[in-house]
């Protein structure tokens, strides 16, 4: 499961780089979560899945939608769209591991010596991935402020999932997580003033959007966080950026040297060190 969600999430930057031109970004989040929304009702009501029975589970999983969805994508998108370079953004959220794990630490929660050294060194890792790639998009308050709130958005949805969220049914939680965020970024997508032009790349960056990216690593998301420590879990974005650069290598030629390798094998072997038991 670890391993799909890596390959999944990472496909990210690719579908970004397909989309972005022909839409602005809340606009298209706006119709892939009500896509997602039909698909994932349809999956749940065709499958029979189990509904949240508790009012506060719906709640819970209300602010899911608000945070780890609708707030974690479009401040990142529109972070990248306002001029941020995708390396520096895929940095900011590499920060998440570390957050999730000072936040925990103060909590309790308390790390070995060599989880702590895997933290430091995944983070290293993911700084030699993209550092050829920070000079280019210029920081301004703006676009920086949008990238540490889509930082603070996703940590916080998956701390909050870990303390308050119950075990459901992943398709029937997916499903109301959606028509949240639906229902959050319709609104501010109506205030964009960039038409959206429906291009061939447009539907396929929708297509695989909703049907690779949410029914596939949303998912994954949620249930790795749902079965496993939030820590190990959130590790595994260190191996993102790593993954969506090997993958633009292989589609669209970018260049990778030996330090893109040496940063890769650094971040796979403290992600390594942070899970294992």
């Amino acid at each position: 499961m670890p391993a799909v969600f890596v390959a999944i999430w990472s496909t990210g930057f690719v579908v970004a780089r397909l989309g972005m031109p022909h839409a602005p970004p809340i606009g298209f989040l706006a119709i892939r979560f009500a896509l997602s929304t039909l698909c994932f009702g349809a999956w749940a009501g065709l499958a029979g899945a189990a509904w949240p029975r508790e009012r506060m589970q719906w709640l819970h999983l209300a602010v899911l939608g608000l945070t780890t969805q609708a707030g974690y994508l479009i401040c990142g998108w529109a972070a990248v769209k306002h001029g941020m370079g995708a390396g520096t953004m895929a940095l900011i959220a590499g920060l998440q591991p570390l957050l999730t794990a000072l936040w925990l630490h103060t909590r309790g929660e308390r790390l070995v010596s060599l989880q702590w050294a895997g933290l430091a060194l995944g983070l290293l890792g993911l700084v030699l991935v993209v550092h050829h790639k920070l000079g280019a998009g210029e920081i301004d308050a703006l676009n920086f402020g949008l990238g540490i709130a889509a930082l603070l958005t996703i940590t916080f949805g998956g701390l909050y999932q870990k303390r308050f969220v119950k075990p459901n049914d992943a398709r029937s939680a997916m499903a109301v997580q959606m028509l949240v965020a639906t229902l959050a970024s319709a609104p501010l997508a109506l205030l964009e003033s960039e038409p959206i032009v429906w291009h061939r790349d447009l539907f396929i960056a929708l297509g695989w959007s909703v049907l690779v990216l949410t029914l596939g690593g949303s998912s994954l998301l949620y249930l790795m966080l749902q079965r496993g420590a939030a820590t190990r879990v959130t590790s595994l974005m260190y191996l993102v950026p790593a993954a969506a650069a090997l993958l633009a290598w292989a589609l669209f030629g970018d260049p990778v040297g030996g330090v893109f390798w040496l940063g890769m094998a650094m971040s796979a072997l403290g992600v390594y060190w942070v899970v294992r038991r």
